[in-house]
């Protein structure tokens, strides 16, 4: 798919050590087990966003549009807004309660290089797309 780039090790390493946050969501990091609070929810959580896609940076503006159209996208979607955060950088995200494979149509609609997937107990997994 045009726009979608296999991770390079750098790109890979970033992921790793971002962390993600969301409204009424634990903090998490790829490879570690969610903390929940109390039990763990059902079904996926997929974090995605529509920013700088490809792994390319655009204008803040730009991304604010695009998360406005991914916004609309997940209408009839349970979903809150977050962040993943490396160091100074940051981008926003939508923490949404969908079936991965609905993520994944979701994010190739925005070019996005990757998302983020909760399922349970199990440690955070990180999805490529290219």
């Amino acid at each position: 798919m045009a726009g979608i780039l296999p991770p390079t090790p750098a790109v890979h390493r970033s992921y790793r050590l971002s962390t993600y946050h969301a409204s009424g969501l634990p903090p998490v990091r790829i490879g570690h087990r969610p903390r929940w609070p109390k039990v763990a929810p059902r079904g996926d959580i997929v974090l995605l966003s529509a920013c700088n896609p490809g792994g390319r940076r655009r204008a803040d503006g730009w991304n604010r549009r695009m998360m406005g159209h991914l916004a609309s996208a997940l209408a009839g979607v349970a979903h809150v807004s977050g962040e993943g955060r490396l160091g100074r950088w940051s981008e926003p995200l939508y923490a949404a309660r969908m079936p991965l494979a609905r993520g994944i149509v979701l994010a190739r609609r925005f070019r996005q290089n990757a998302v983020v997937v909760l399922h349970g107990n199990r440690p955070a997994r990180l999805v490529y797309l290219a």
